[in-house]
């Protein structure tokens, strides 16, 4: 009886401490998400202030949790133009888990997430401007804060990782992945040639049916199920992500793909709010979050102690093209992006009666090079012209209102086909993305 009660005791006590593990995990995620969303960062806009203390904040985390790292608090900094051509200044910050192992430590699994957001736009309420904050929580202060605690749990587990694992979080993902794109160049990472695989997180946190804990793959299917199944073999995990089937939203590991460097995207995926002004920390739900982050975690210990890495193949995905690269420009009722906007946009977009009866009345403030200033409410959709001429990955660049945003991304969606860009005589793949102007009606 007294060896019954002994046993039973110490059961107890794992389970207690595993319970309060588990709501120190969930505390310190929630706590990630609402600093990287307070006010005071403005959105988190790439070469921001704002984007600065939340690369700050990550730097001081990262230290905390024990890893060595890169460079000062400043950052890996990179200078770009903006695609509005301004000069932006932005950074990545980057931590390092050596491996134990001497004939692995040399090898290198890389995970990152996305540092800024959208930043905000001004809208004029009442004849009072105000600011209008994207608050990013699941897009991506989620990752970030993920990126933060698999660190967290990976360097407290004993053995320690055989091969070497570097935690990076991307500066300017916003302007065309900048980040990650310097990361990937010899420039950014000195050792980029060994790394074997690169694991991004991007928007995690829910877990309804529309928005599933999932694996974006870019390596044939047979060596991604060989690796997820070593990890239940090998891991005891609250949480499994199921491979996604379908379209695999351009992220950071966009730029390690072209670099021809296998890498993965665990995210749940693109959802309503995303990219509005409405995607705050509650929406992400803590429990799923750290359940997530547990299974990452698992993840990154796996791959980091499997003796023979075997996942060379990359599925190399077909390049997207900006206008600018193009010979020949896509074309649309034998005009270009104006003619598309005049004679499809404008021709069939209405202004929702849902939006007149919610009382949406804020302006963004627009100003042109002689100070005119004008107010109207501008939706940017991003869409994609395939080789084929039919359009793809239709969706909000930056939102305003919910009714607004669903209005614009209907008729984008039903647009007719175009005529496809093309380079060498050859048909590619171009982005686009448009501004869709409403003169809001009870202005």
């Amino acid at each position: 009886m007294k060896l019954y009660r002994t046993i039973t005791t110490a059961v107890l006590l794992c389970v207690l401490s595993l319970s309060a593990a588990a709501d120190d995990l969930q505390a310190n995620l929630r706590r990630h998400i609402d600093y990287l969303c307070s006010p005071h960062l403005e959105g988190r806009l790439a070469g921001s202030e704002g984007e600065r203390l939340a690369a700050g904040y990550l730097y001081d985390q990262l230290e905390a949790v024990g890893l060595e790292m890169f460079t000062d608090r400043n950052g890996d900094t990179f200078t770009i133009v903006g695609t509005d051509g301004n000069r932006i200044v932005s950074k990545n910050i980057v931590g390092i888990l050596e491996g134990e192992d001497h004939a692995l430590r040399e090898e290198y699994i890389v995970i990152g997430a996305h540092i800024d957001h959208l930043g905000y736009y001004t809208v004029n309420i009442d004849g009072t401007e105000q600011k209008r904050i994207y608050p990013g929580a699941c897009a991506n202060a989620s990752g970030v804060a993920a990126l933060i605690e698999t660190a967290r749990l990976v360097r407290e587990h004993i053995p320690a990782p055989r091969r070497s694992i570097v935690f990076v979080g991307f500066g300017a993902m916003e302007q065309e992945f900048a980040g990650s794109r310097f990361f990937a160049s010899t420039d950014g990472f000195g050792q980029i040639g060994n790394v074997k695989l690169m694991v991004n997180l991007d928007m995690l946190g829910r877990g309804t049916a529309a928005n599933p804990f999932e694996v974006y793959p870019s390596l044939p299917l047979a060596q991604l199920q060989a690796i997820l199944d070593y990890v239940l073999e090998n891991e005891s995990v609250p949480a499994v992500p199921a491979i996604h089937n379908g379209v695999v939203f351009p992220s950071d590991n966009l730029a390690f793909r072209q670099a021809e460097i296998p890498a993965l995207t665990f995210s749940t995926g693109i959802f309503r709010e995303y990219r509005t002004v409405k995607d705050t920390p509650d929406l992400v739900q803590e429990s799923l979050l750290a359940a997530q982050t547990v299974y990452i975690a698992a993840f990154l210990r796996s791959v980091a102690d499997m003796e023979i890495l075997q996942v060379s193949d990359v599925v190399k995905p077909e390049k997207i093209y900006s206008l600018q690269e193009c010979e020949t420009q896509p074309k649309f009722f034998r005009g270009g992006v104006q003619s598309f906007l005049d004679n499809w946009v404008y021709k069939y977009l209405n202004y929702p009666q849902e939006a007149i009866a919610q009382g949406v009345d804020g302006y963004q403030r627009i100003e042109d090079s002689k100070g005119k200033v004008t107010y109207k409410a501008v939706v940017y959709v991003s869409f994609i012209i395939e080789a084929d001429g039919n359009i793809s990955n239709v969706a909000i660049e930056r939102g305003f209102s919910e009714p607004l945003d669903d209005e614009a991304l209907r008729v984008v969606s039903a647009s007719p086909k175009w005529k496809p860009a093309t380079i060498d005589g050859k048909k590619v793949r171009t982005k686009i993305v448009i501004p869709v102007e409403y003169h809001l009606k009870n202005r």
